[in-house]
């Protein structure tokens, strides 16, 4: 066997042994005026109350930064609890996937029972991702030396080369892409909770400013300042939870080109990280693009989540421009994707509310704009206009779909318990 191959008859073994068994987030805004270790404690503590869960019953704790949150073990002892194991991780989007395959790991290790996963930043107010705010006064070390030579000062200065390569390669039209943040929009509109709520058009996109070829304003996530969380066990005991389980199929954890620095060397500069990712995936899931309901396709900018569905088998390479603007992906299409209206819309956490969403969705229990029943739950109407359902119709597979550069990314498949 060389390296490159991945036996997956242990993984296979995991499928349904795993499980989200609780999910939690802060609000979504800009001008927190908490600490990352307050936002933390609090979205925390909202997945302990999603799951019904003590600070006794949690043993493990993840969190991912980019030097910019509060170590777990601070936060743990906020909420009263003690860790059998932690550990905090350099790094942004990707991250989400990748720890919950270190979570099923470590409890299959017998080191913990419980682990939450979480990611506190105030991406707006703090330490912003564009390369202003705080981050702008940092030190200039490592690669960045060389990445700022080329004047890759941001993440869409550093993605837009494979952006404009492919519209060079298929003829993808800055248009078709657009659809992406109307989509999106229109799934913010139904989401209480969303930073931007008001339903764009693809000519809004194509009319608001140019930030860096091809990236208009609108083609760019929103930055806001949040806390998000999610907590994983074993199956059986998320059984014993408050909601249903969203059983975790398969996990593909950071996978990336030959290169992630320079690239385009090593393989087309159209080509992203999902090419080498989907083989792990979909094998150990059992399962391939035809079988997923819904997606939460990381959407820094519109061109990430082409990119990503394209690269994991959605629709043909080539074909991704087609893809998100034929109403696909819009809810009542045949596979919405970010259907709470993720990072362009809902608010930016580096890809962990697109697997809250995700959960909520396998629950039937999407928290819109719908009436609560006689029976506490939510009475979904299905009716997608404005201000009303973002829940999808009998939805029972998901997958998420993780992205750190184009050379880098993860992905997860969950379906309903």
């Amino acid at each position: 066997m060389s390296s490159t191959d991945i036996d997956a008859t242990s993984s296979k073994g995991l499928r349904d042994k795993y499980a989200i068994c609780g999910v939690g987030e802060t609000t979504y805004v800009r001008g927190s005026d908490r600490t990352t270790r307050g936002l933390a404690t609090w979205a925390i503590r909202n997945a302990m109350e999603d799951a019904g869960l003590k600070p006794g019953d949690i043993d493990g704790m993840l969190s991912y930064s980019s030097g910019d949150s509060t170590f777990s073990p601070f936060v743990a002892g906020d909420l009263g609890i003690r860790l059998n194991f932690y550990m905090d991780v350099f790094g942004g989007g990707s991250s989400t996937e990748a720890l919950v395959g270190i979570a099923i790991g470590v409890i299959e290790a017998g080191m913990c029972n419980t682990v939450v996963i979480f990611r506190a930043m105030n991406g707006y107010s703090q330490v912003r991702v564009g390369g202003t705010g705080a981050r702008a006064v940092a030190p200039i070390s490592a690669n960045q030396l060389h990445d700022r030579t080329y004047g890759w000062q941001s993440p869409g200065q550093l993605f837009a080369p494979t952006f404009m390569r492919h519209m060079y390669d298929y003829g993808t039209r800055p248009e078709q892409v657009a659809a992406v943040k109307a989509a999106h929009s229109e799934h913010a509109s139904n989401n209480p909770k969303a930073y931007y709520k008001q339903r764009v058009t693809v000519d809004d996109v194509l009319s608001s400013r140019m930030i860096c070829k091809p990236l208009h304003l609108l083609d760019c996530c929103v930055e806001t300042d949040n806390a998000t969380a999610i907590i994983v066990t074993r199956a059986e005991r998320a059984r014993d939870c408050r909601h249903t389980p969203a059983l975790i199929q398969s996990v593909v954890g950071r996978c990336c080109k030959p290169r992630i620095d320079m690239h385009y060397q090593t393989g087309p500069i159209s080509t992203v990280a999902g090419h080498y990712a989907k083989d792990i995936l979909w094998t150990n899931a059992g399962l391939g693009p035809e079988d997923i309901d819904i997606t939460g396709s990381y959407d820094a900018f519109t061109f990430t989540t082409m990119l990503q569905l394209e690269d994991y088998g959605f629709c043909k390479k080539g074909e991704g421009g087609d893809y998100v603007s034929d109403g696909t992906i819009r809810l009542g299409g045949k596979r919405p994707n970010n259907t709470s209206g993720g990072h362009l819309c809902e608010g930016y956490t580096h890809g962990l509310n697109m697997v809250v969403e995700n959960v909520r969705q396998l629950r039937h229990d999407a928290d819109d704009s719908c009436p609560i029943g006689p029976d506490g739950k939510r009475q979904h109407t299905y009716d997608y206009s404005e201000g009303g359902c973002r829940q999808v119709r009998d939805v029972e597979v998901s997958a998420n779909l993780g992205w750190a550069t184009p050379g880098t990314g993860s992905a997860m498949v969950m379906r309903r318990g």
